[in-house]
């Protein structure tokens, strides 16, 4: 059984930083890609940005530039360093495991998920 546990969200001031970490278990992880998602209030979950097993990015348009996705496949972690955050970047942030990309450039997620961390930005 697939365990993904996500930690370091929180509060914090725009402009401020945080990294997120997700620990997976019950599964070969240097074998899966992994990713990112976010869900707002009243809104969908969306992508945030994904990993490949060699480490291949991809991330959210809006987003790019200040997010980066990393793993660490020793220890069963992936992580969302998140810089410059803005209000509107205020929402739940889940891990995913062995999400997909298809054929249309679309990633669709795998179905195991983490219980999600809260990340609030606010002055």
């Amino acid at each position: 059984q697939v365990q993904l546990v996500e930690s370091g969200g929180g509060l914090v001031q725009p402009g401020g930083s945080l990294r997120l970490s997700c620990v997976a278990s019950g599964t070969i992880f240097s074998s899966n890609a992994m990713a990112w998602y976010r869900q707002a209030p009243g809104k969908e979950r969306q992508l945030v940005a994904a990993i490949s097993r060699s480490g291949v990015t991809n991330y959210a348009e809006s987003l790019q530039g200040r997010f980066t996705i990393s793993r660490d496949n020793a220890k069963n972690t992936v992580y969302l360093q998140m810089n410059s955050l803005k209000p509107e970047d205020t929402a739940v942030y889940y891990c995913n495991a062995d999400p997909r990309l298809m054929s249309w450039g679309q990633w669709v997620p795998g179905v195991n998920w983490g219980q999600g961390t809260q990340v609030t930005v606010s002055s």
